[in-house]
């Protein structure tokens, strides 16, 4: 018998990253993305409704509550100053500052802050205590307010309570339960180090690998010392701007929000950085979550170590003001150490009027400072010239700061349908990408049948449907098919669009919309619903799918030309469509689409075997049409990748051929794309279900919900 003492569990086995299967097969296709943040792991469960639930919230009594936090100073983490607002409203930002342009991932809406990687990054140094100073409030009002919601809103609460007026606030962002997996963060295996290994060249900041917008894993933005640690304001100039334009924020919003965020606040670098302990990730079960623990002797004045930098902005840093504006211009800087050992600028013969008080001891003057950063705000011409009109324009600074702190804080919310609260303010604007309501009082019907006599194919009417909805992304929201902007500059000429055949199909699908008083956005989208209601037909089976009119056209004035650049497709795995430059690489390609559509693995394994069969082919090649019965809806593709009485070889760049292993005829070819489904395990598992005898009805109907589905991603207004 086996020893009594002997543990029963494995140690160091499922519970731990070295002995998962990237580490044995590196190169393997993890669809673990589209495996995530799944309506059961809600605490609340599945049916939970945070909208209804935000019905019943006290929000008066929650901004209380937060206005009282701010003054009411913790023994075990005491405020500098006796205000928690500087700690407040840098949680808020960075929640917010990982947003991202590019692929619209990052940002305050899931409350991702609370996990790994982001709540150990060195970056948000000491924000652990900021959430838990919450968490009384948190505990009150429960699941009435999300913490995503908390974090932003405390942030303006603070800025108010030192005498700023916020541009507004929005309610509606839900919690998610684990660490966005989808996001890449970089590929670094160390915290703050060489900005070097994401870019091609560190003195050119374009040159910054995409879709990434920090320059070094572990920051938000830049290093507050210089780049790579290495004071050079003019270069940092250089990277702010990189930095910022891919969180879509220009010049002058760069400007304010730098001068706004470091009016009111301190860093801390004001002891030993090698005193302090490992962040929360790393820290002991006996720390409940907190990190950066300092093993010296430590107050909110002495002793305190984060960014490594050390003092306030201003003379008066609990109050909003023109402060640093003021001492920006009034004096010199020079480069100077803080206590732990970090670069910073401090004025040169300052006055001790001018200089901030010990957060401690009012009767002691600290020298502000200043980062890099901040000083790339005079150093650089196009900087200098805005910061010049802010401090002689105060109110101009305040309204530009309020619509930026608005702007970051709420960009990855998506369209304003999706507000809530008393205080969302009533001007739209051009980055929420408006759209007016479209007509709905039509007949669907004679609409749908003036289609089907149109001339137009039903690849042509899928195709613009597909190409209209399937820029939408489910991380910030943005994009769809409401809105018809694929008629508008820049969709229209986008390569991956086919302009000429989408010129074609509008002209047709235009007059038809304009006679029925309905949206061109609402007729491509029936269009392509009729393209598969008769190719379903065709295959045999009789589908209505579904519809909801009231979509609308967006007009040229709603539209931000330079923010939807980031939206083109340069690759289309659903319509089999690569650019060279990707070709290594288009599986993972597919599956991030997939992902930023919101689509399951089995949606998107259904979508496709559809897509195929139905030659929706950008630019009408037959690579992965397995079968002889093109344009009929059926599961033949699943059926011919699944038969074993076909073989499989390379035929060049991304392509294969399907040989019939008794003639070695080549009877399909296709790409990696399509072959995936078949040789990867978990997506084969489901081409398997769609392959089987008695899943032709339950193909049809999967395929029909899924393109619903994608269809509706956009159309918040029938939530």
């Amino acid at each position: 018998m086996e020893s009594t003492d002997k543990c029963p569990v494995v140690h160091g086995g499922a519970t731990t990253v070295k002995t998962s299967n990237p580490q044995w097969w590196p190169n393997a296709l993890s669809t673990d993305i589209l495996h995530q943040h799944g309506a059961k792991e809600n605490p609340y469960g599945e049916d939970f409704d945070y909208r209804k639930e935000l019905e019943k919230l006290d929000v008066a009594a929650l901004k209380q509550d937060l206005t009282n936090l701010m003054t009411d100073s913790q023994s075990w983490w005491p405020a500098d100053w006796g205000h928690y607002g500087g700690l407040m409203i840098r949680m808020a930002w960075h929640a917010a500052g990982t947003y991202r342009i590019s692929d619209g991932r990052g940002g305050a809406g899931t409350g991702n802050q609370r996990f790994a990687p982001l709540n150990s990054w060195p970056d948000n140094g000491n924000l652990d205590k900021a959430r838990r100073l919450l968490w009384p409030i948190k505990k009150k009002y429960g699941k009435s307010v999300s913490w995503a919601d908390l974090f932003i809103l405390a942030g303006n609460i603070a800025y108010e309570s030192m005498g700023f007026t916020t541009f507004g606030f929005a309610f509606g962002r839900e919690d998610i339960w684990n660490p966005e997996k989808e996001i890449d963060w970089g590929s670094e295996t160390e915290f703050v180090g060489p900005s070097d290994t994401r870019y091609a060249d560190v003195n050119d900041a374009s040159s910054l690998e995409y879709p990434l917008a920090a320059v070094t894993m572990g920051l938000i933005y830049v290093n507050p010392e210089g780049i790579n640690g290495i004071p050079n304001p003019l270069l940092t100039a250089q990277h702010v701007r990189e930095t910022f334009a891919r969180m879509a924020m220009n010049d002058e919003e760069t400007v304010a929000l730098t001068a706004g965020g470091h009016t009111v606040g301190k860093a801390h670098g004001n002891g030993d950085a090698s005193l302090v302990g490992p962040a929360p990730e790393g820290e002991d079960v006996v720390e409940q979550g907190f990190g950066w623990i300092n093993s010296g002797p430590r107050s909110n004045g002495a002793g305190t170590v984060t960014s490594g930098i050390e003092g306030a902005w201003t003379t008066n840093p609990t109050k909003w003001d023109q402060g640093y504006f003021d001492l920006l211009f009034k004096y010199e800087w020079e480069l100077k150490k803080s206590p732990a050992g970090a670069n910073q600028w401090e004025p040169i013969n300052i006055a001790e009027e001018d200089k901030p008080v010990d957060v401690e001891d009012a009767g002691v003057r600290h020298n502000p400072i200043m980062t890099d950063a901040d000083m790339a705000m005079i150093m650089d011409p196009e900087y200098r010239k805005i910061s010049e009109r802010f401090r002689n324009e105060p109110a101009y600074f305040e309204d530009t700061f309020a619509r930026a702190w608005f702007k970051l804080t709420h960009r990855d919310m998506g369209p304003k349908v999706r507000y809530f609260g008393p205080d969302v303010p009533s001007e739209d604007l051009i980055w929420q990408d408006p759209i007016t309501a479209g007509p709905a009082a039509y007949s669907v019907d004679d609409v749908k049948s003036q289609i089907r006599q149109s001339g137009l194919s039903p690849a042509d009417m899928i195709n613009t449907a597909w190409d209209s909805a399937r820029t939408f992304r489910s991380s910030d929201l943005r994009g769809g098919a409401n809105g018809a902007r694929i008629r508008l500059a820049p969709q229209k000429n986008w390569i991956g669009n086919e302009p000429k055949r989408l010129e074609r199909v509008l002209s047709v699908l235009g007059p038809i919309a304009t006679k029925a008083g309905a949206s061109i956005a609402d007729v491509i989208v029936l269009a392509g619903n009729v393209g598969i209601e008769m190719a379903a037909t065709a295959g045999g089976h009789a589908v209505v799918v579904p519809f909801s009119p009231g979509r609308g056209d967006a007009t040229v004035e709603q539209t931000d030309v330079n923010s939807f650049a980031p939206l083109e497709p340069t690759s289309d795995g659903f319509r089999n469509w690569l650019q060279t430059s990707n070709a290594s690489n288009p599986e993972e390609l597919l599956l991030d689409r997939a992902q930023l559509l919101g689509l399951t693995a089995s949606e998107m394994t259904v979508l496709i075997g559809g897509m195929r069969v139905l030659g929706t082919n950008y630019g009408d090649t037959n690579y992965g049409v397995f079968t002889q019965s093109k344009g009929a809806l059926t599961n033949d593709f699943f059926s011919v990748l699944t038969d074993m009485s076909f073989s499989w070889d390379p035929a060049g760049e991304n392509l294969y051929n399907i040989r019939n292993r008794a003639t070695n005829e080549v009877a399909y070819t296709a790409t990696r794309v399509d072959l995936v489904f078949g040789s990867n395990s978990v997506l084969r598992s489901y081409a398997e279900v769609y392959a089987q005898d008695d899943s032709k009805e339950k193909f049809v109907a999967d395929f029909v919900a899924a393109w619903a589905k994608v269809m509706n991603a956009d159309r918040f207004d029938l939530a």
